[in-house]
C-alpha cells in the first residue's frame, strides 16, 4: 500500500475506533476566541491543563478580546498558571488579543483568504505553524491540517515520513492524500492525538493500538 493510500486507511480505521471526536472543545459563548486562547496555551503542555486555565478565565469572563487586552498582566498569569509557562503565555495572549482588537470582529478577521490569515498569524509573536494552523482550522474554518508532535511520531513509526520532516512537508502528504474537507480535517487531526495519547506513546502499546498492522516500528 503506498503512502497515500496508506493515510486514507488509517483515517478509517481511527474514526471506527474512535468515533467522531467533535473537536475543538470550546464552550463559551465566544467561541472562536476561546479556540484562538486554547491554540496558544496549549504549546508545551498537556490539554488537561489547558482546561483548567480556560475555565479560570471563563469565570472571569475573560473570553473576550478587549478584556484579556486590559486585564493585569500579574492577574491573568495567575488564572493561566496551570498551562505552565504562564508568563510566556500570558504575554502571547495580549499581543493576540491586541492584534485582534484592530478587526472589528473574527468574523472580519476570518473572511479573508486561509493563506493571508495565515502569514499575518505567523508574524505575530509567539504562534508558529501549529498554532496558526490550529486557529485557522478550529477557529477560522479554514483548510488548513494541523500537524503537530503526535503527527509526527504515528507517521514516523508507520515509516510514511522520516523523524525530523519539515512541518510543511508533512503537511502536504496529508493534503495530497486527502479531499480538501474541514471536517475530514478536523476529525483526522483529533484522531490522531487521540491515539497518541492511548496507544502511540513515547513508550507504545502497540499491541492494543488499531494500527498495529501497519507500524514499522511496532514493539
Amino acid at each position: 500500500m503506498n503512502k497515500m493510500n496508506k493515510i486514507k486507511k488509517i483515517y478509517q480505521i481511527l474514526l471506527n475506533e474512535h468515533g467522531k471526536q467533535g473537536w475543538w472543545p470550546a464552550k463559551s459563548n465566544n467561541k472562536k476566541f476561546e479556540i484562538i486562547i486554547g491554540a496558544i496555551l496549549t504549546q508545551n503542555t498537556a490539554w488537561r491543563n489547558v482546561e483548567i486555565s480556560i475555565k479560570n478565565l471563563a469565570k472571569n469572563n475573560l473570553i473576550d478580546i478587549n478584556k484579556i487586552k486590559k486585564i493585569n498582566s500579574n492577574k491573568l498569569k495567575n488564572l493561566i498558571k496551570s498551562s505552565g509557562f504562564f508568563n510566556q503565555k500570558a504575554e502571547r495572549l495580549k499581543i493576540i488579543a491586541n492584534h485582534l482588537s484592530n478587526y472589528k470582529n473574527l468574523n472580519e478577521f476570518f473572511k479573508r483568504p486561509g493563506k493571508e490569515i495565515r502569514q499575518e498569524l505567523l508574524s505575530i509573536k509567539g504562534i508558529g505553524h501549529e498554532t496558526a494552523d490550529s486557529i485557522l482550522l478550529y477557529a477560522g474554518s479554514k483548510p488548513f491540517f494541523v500537524i503537530d508532535a503526535y503527527t509526527r511520531r504515528i507517521f514516523y513509526r508507520f515509516g510514511i515520513c522520516n523523524e525530523n520532516i519539515e512541518y510543511e512537508d508533512l503537511q502536504n502528504l496529508f493534503i495530497q492524500a486527502l479531499p480538501k474537507s474541514i471536517r475530514l480535517y478536523k476529525e483526522y487531526h483529533a484522531l490522531l492525538d487521540e491515539t497518541a495519547k492511548k496507544y502511540c506513546k513515547k513508550n507504545p502499546l502497540c499491541f492494543k493500538c488499531p494500527l498495529k498492522k501497519y507500524c514499522k516500528k511496532k514493539k
